[in-house]
């Protein structure tokens, strides 16, 4: 296993995981902006900046299946209040490989940096390109360890028409540098999920992200 985020990551991608040994990884933030967990099967990791032996006695002190400790909310609020960061939700993380040519569903993409959606996608991620659909939006940019990350909108008035299935299946036309491309769905948001799982996407764990509270939109 890779020892930065970026390798576990990389690896992940290509179905290569951390050892399902019920252990838990910390490694360094891949940049101020991002830390947070991920959840694999058996195995966690924590990237943050913050002294790994707190990280492993917080875990320790919990009352819990120690597989469910890095995801469990006294842990998670524990470290939420270490590093002064907030977070919204613990998200399913999906990847797909890239797929070739251009997507088949016509899309526009959007040059104003003043877009709602532009200026929500800049807080967490960087190199930012979005497309407009018939009633959707396409987000594609560089989220944590440099990954790409891909987010998708769909009009309530399109909906059950597999338009979200089609962008989602877009982004992997669109990614650069022949890459896979991630996202990630809250684990409540059944239509989102088989959207992304309609398009290829595969689950890999879950994640917890803790941003500055600054980034939050």
């Amino acid at each position: 296993m890779g020892h930065t985020l970026e390798a576990i990551l990389d690896a992940a991608a290509v179905g290569r995981f951390p050892p399902p040994d019920g252990g838990t990884t910390v490694v360094p933030q891949p940049s101020p902006r991002d830390a947070g967990v991920i959840a694999f099967t058996a195995h966690s990791v924590v990237f943050t900046d913050e002294d790994p032996q707190w990280v492993h006695s917080a875990l320790a002190a919990l009352d819990c299946d120690g597989l469910a400790a890095t995801m469990h909310p006294r842990f998670l609020g524990a470290l939420l209040d270490r590093t002064g960061r907030t977070t919204d939700t613990i998200d399913l993380l999906t990847v797909a490989g890239p797929l070739p040519g251009d997507p088949p569903l016509e899309l526009c993409e959007v040059a104003d940096p003043d877009h709602p959606r532009v200026r929500r996608a800049l807080r967490r991620r960087d190199d930012v390109r979005v497309w407009a659909a018939d009633g959707g939006v396409l987000v594609l940019g560089r989220g944590v360890a440099g990954r790409w990350e891909t987010a998708i909108e769909v009009d309530e008035g399109v909906r059950h028409r597999g338009l979200g299935r089609d962008l989602a299946r877009a982004a992997r036309h669109l990614v650069p540098d022949g890459g896979p491309v991630w996202s990630q769905q809250a684990a409540g948001n059944a239509r989102s999920i088989r959207a992304f799982q309609a398009a290829g996407f595969r689950p890999v764990g879950s994640e917890a992200l803790l941003v500055p509270r600054t980034a939050r939109p």
